[in-house]
């Protein structure tokens, strides 16, 4: 790389590793600065006494279109989730199945408490509209919330708090669905197009696979930036570094400080429980929702049943996921999970081992309405800016705006 790079990405998440990829394609050097030791951003996986622990619980929907571009999907031996999931109302659970992928189970789902048979049918009318046309059209349809979207199709309250707020407010990190219809449209037609799975490495392999096609001296690690200006950047120990562009790919309250102009996008963050378990309590590798008003779980599911590899040999891994960042301190909220876990499959609940949990202060930014437009990578000359802030709140938005940070870039230096 030199001492003096063309282009220096200030961060190694899935934005800064996919504009260096797009950059190293067109010959163009640079160097990512990474203020921690270990590359991935938040798509990080932990390896705890045999198991695999994602920094919150993540999943790849192999229908995103820029990861389809970028990434070897048997490379990374994806292994899908059901396509469906089992929700928890009036103290049972009820299956809730994808009727295109799995017909057999049609009446089952139709018979559910889990909304009206009017509401199954407004599913089928709401994936037909959300698969008409390209991408881009979803972008230009009016923008609301998605709970004004979903109220506005007709749907009813029951399938909105007992389906829609778990299921979606799992993805959003929000029951309200006060997030952009624009992204309600987006992951929708991901879900319809493709799989929900999990790499078997864990979710950091996507950022292993993307580094792997990088220079071994692409990445300075422990670079922590403490200053950035147009060509110019100052590291915490106080090193300046130059180049003729510079790329800021961090989340965005990280970029909000390191770039005065930028607003913070806000944030959303999660809670995620880890317990370790002899037995699986669930049979196959299903999402669980909680579709009761109450109980502090929002969703939960057996990472180990959607890819082994997850635990150790005669284990099972249990993920339990709570929005926000409750105010409980770690071991009182761990008691109040597995109290909640108990009423739903019983006394061995209280045999689990807590393993980890996980506070995400910034999962994801927010995209209330008027959020949801791709934002342009250029701030000033020789100043860009990409993160999933600037596009969906997704891993193909962070992909997909690194990319596109990159091509303003070789724009820029007429390549």
């Amino acid at each position: 790389m030199g001492n003096a790079p063309d282009v220096l990405i200030v961060g190694a998440g899935l934005a800064g590793l996919c504009c260096a990829r797009r950059l190293q394609e067109s010959g163009v050097s640079f160097q990512i600065l990474e203020a921690s030791e270990t590359i991935g951003g938040r798509v990080r996986t932990d390896h705890v006494e045999g198991f695999l622990l994602d920094q919150g619980f993540q999943v790849l929907l192999t229908a995103y279109p820029e990861a389809q571009r970028v990434l070897d999907y048997a490379a990374l031996a994806l292994r899908p989730f059901y396509p469906g999931a089992l929700v928890r109302y009036g103290g049972a659970f009820h299956r809730i199945a994808d009727p295109w992928r799995r017909p057999r189970e049609m009446l089952r789902t139709a018979c559910s408490p889990i909304g009206t048979l009017g509401d199954k049918i407004k599913v089928a009318r709401l994936r037909r509209r959300l698969l008409a046309g390209t991408l881009a059209d979803l972008f230009q349809r009016p923008e609301t919330s998605t709970l004004e979207a979903l109220q506005g199709a007709g749907f009813s309250a029951a399938i909105i708090d007992r389906f829609f707020r778990p299921f979606f407010g799992g993805i959003f990190l929000e029951r309200d669905l006060r997030t952009s219809s624009r992204m309600f449209d987006f992951v929708f037609r991901m879900l319809a197009l493709g799989d929900t799975a999990l790499p078997a490495a864990g979710m950091q392999a996507i950022a292993a696979q993307l580094a792997a096609s990088l220079p071994t001296t692409a990445i300075r690690r422990q670079a922590r930036v403490s200053a950035v200006r147009a060509q110019r950047v100052t590291l915490a120990s106080g090193e300046e570094l130059h180049a003729r562009a510079i790329v800021v790919a961090t989340e965005g309250p990280e970029a909000a400080r390191l770039l005065p102009g930028v607003p913070t996008p806000g944030s959303r963050s999660v809670t995620c429980l880890y317990f370790a378990a002899a037995q699986p309590p669930i049979s196959e590798p299903i999402l669980v929702l909680n579709g009761e008003p109450t109980g502090i779980i929002n969703n939960m599911c057996v990472p180990s049943l959607v890819a082994p590899s997850y635990a150790p040999p005669g284990a099972a891994l249990v993920s339990v996921t709570v929005l926000g960042n409750p105010y409980q301190d770690d071991r009182t909220l761990e008691q109040i999970v597995r109290a909640q876990l108990a009423e739903w499959f019983g006394a061995a609940v209280h045999q689990w081992r807590h393993l980890r949990t996980y506070r995400i202060l910034h999962a994801l930014p927010e995209q209330s309405p008027p959020a949801l437009t791709l934002r342009e990578p250029q701030l000033d000359p020789g100043l860009f800016l990409c993160g999933d802030h600037r596009d969906t709140a997704s891993i193909n938005g962070a992909m997909a705006s690194g990319r596109r940070a990159a091509e303003a870039v070789l724009a820029a230096l007429g390549r």
